[in-house]
């Protein structure tokens, strides 16, 4: 059997695998280990281990389990309640000014913990119940909710990013760097539909009353704003030394877990119960990113042995004759249909040993083009999450909500904002400079 072959025998086993319901990364492994020792014997065992050896010494893996209790450090002392609260004030004269609060709202808890978990969890129990006691459309709000805490996965610090690192060898703080004005862009498209939908159909976010409004001092606003600037002061303790190159990225998440832990403290909430429940959640987050990565690499090494990258491109190349961008174009769109189906770190593992190399070989005319390819995978990573029938999101959003908001709500409610995150894909694979113009600043070598 030729080696096109038994690629093709690995892909297809993993996907047949996946219908079995078990663990992806022990599928992948199991693909991994067994083709390894059917094609080169026992000495294979030490492509695996070479693997995990690669993922022990790799240095910017610390940051994973920094960020992620960031994340659940916030959930559970519900340090956003005061941002929340501050945004209401705000926002709230406004038709739909609470749904573009709580946009706001997640890119801040985005830009601290890198997950769309945690984005969800404190969506759910702050920003939920008071949009819909105050009248907003039940498929609206969890259509905010659900997009706006996808936002996690793109704004640095992305733990997605670091995973697509790793696989594409990449600059994690590159990578950071590049989907910062991506994931603004998107906010702002969300901000942009919210408002626009709302002005022209107020009972979807309706305003708070006159009244309501009336009752709310300046003074009240200038404490409340103060009281929010909690999250602001933590990402600027954590970023702004790394951008300025003080620190390194690993020295910047202990900082952000710091700075999280004293502002809980300071705010008298970081209790045992609150410490416990963040550290056995970012325990049990980081070794499941771990076994992901070790699986990818190993089923990475058998793929780099058999040549299937070479295959891969021949035959998009040599024998369907497509044009790089046409095959970048059906990569994305491969994505967008496994979406529906697996999430974005089964994706990433499947994928990524056959599609990062691709990209690095064809002729797109881009400079540092996996830096901007990493960008493109996790907008569509966002997609995923949000696409029906087994969408990341669609299903946690169902664990939080009350039982009048029912699955299908909750399908309907996300059409709108796929459909706007897919034209802020196209704006970036038109534009790559989107992406690419804050990273070549900052590094410009």
């Amino acid at each position: 059997m030729s080696y096109d072959y038994i690629a093709l025998l690995m892909f297809s086993t993993m996907l047949v695998l996946m219908i079995t319901g078990q663990r992806v990364f022990g599928l992948i492994g199991f693909v991994a280990v067994v083709a390894a020792l059917a094609l080169w014997g026992t000495g294979s065992q030490q492509m695996g281990f070479q693997a995990a050896m690669k993922l022990m010494k790799w240095y910017p893996l610390l940051t994973l389990p920094m960020f992620v209790f960031m994340g659940y450090v916030m959930s559970e002392s519900r340090l956003a309640d005061d941002l929340y609260r501050m945004f209401h004030v705000w926002f709230g004269p406004v038709p739909g000014g609470l749904a573009i609060g709580t946009i706001l709202l997640m890119v801040i808890i985005s830009a601290m913990n890198g997950l769309s978990v945690a984005g969800m969890a404190i969506g759910s129990t702050i920003a939920l119940p008071e949009l819909l006691r105050r009248g907003y459309d039940k498929q609206m709000v969890t259509g905010v909710i659900q997009a706006g805490s996808s936002l996690g996965i793109l704004i640095p610090p992305s733990v997605v990013l670091v995973l697509y690192a790793m696989i594409a060898r990449a600059p994690v703080g590159e990578l950071w760097l590049a989907g910062v004005l991506p994931g603004l862009m998107m906010a702002a498209m969300f901000v942009v539909y919210i408002g626009l939908r709302c002005l022209f159909q107020p009972h979807l976010g309706p305003a708070i009353s006159k009244a309501e409004a009336a009752t709310i001092t300046r003074a009240e606003k200038l404490r409340l704003l103060r009281a929010g600037l909690l999250p602001f002061v933590i990402f600027a303790a954590m970023m702004l030394p790394f951008i300025n190159g003080y620190t390194s990225l690993v020295e910047s998440s202990v900082i952000g877990a710091l700075t999280t832990v004293a502002g809980a403290v300071w705010k008298g909430r970081f209790t045992w119960q609150v410490f416990e429940k963040a550290t056995q959640n970012t325990l049990a987050i980081s070794c499941m990113f771990m076994w992901i990565i070790l699986a990818a690499l190993s089923f990475g090494a058998v793929f780099d042995g058999l040549g299937a990258v070479k295959a891969i491109e021949g035959f998009f190349v040599d024998q369907l004759h497509w044009s790089p961008w046409t095959i970048l174009v059906m990569m994305q769109v491969s994505f967008l249909l496994m979406g529906m189906f697996l999430d974005d770190t089964a994706m990433l593992v499947i994928v990524a040993p056959l599609y990062v190399p691709l990209v690095a070989k064809l002729d797109l005319g881009v400079d540092h083009v996996l830096i901007w390819y990493g960008v493109l995978y996790t907008i569509t990573c966002q997609i995923a999450y949000l696409t029906p029938p087994f969408g990341y999101n669609l299903f946690l959003m169902r664990a939080f909500s009350p039982p009048e908001i029912r699955m299908g709500d909750i399908y309907l409610s996300v059409i709108p904002f796929v459909l706007v995150m897919i034209g802020a894909l196209v704006a970036l694979m038109l534009f790559p400079e989107i992406a690419l113009w804050l990273p070549m600043r900052v590094y410009p070598g």
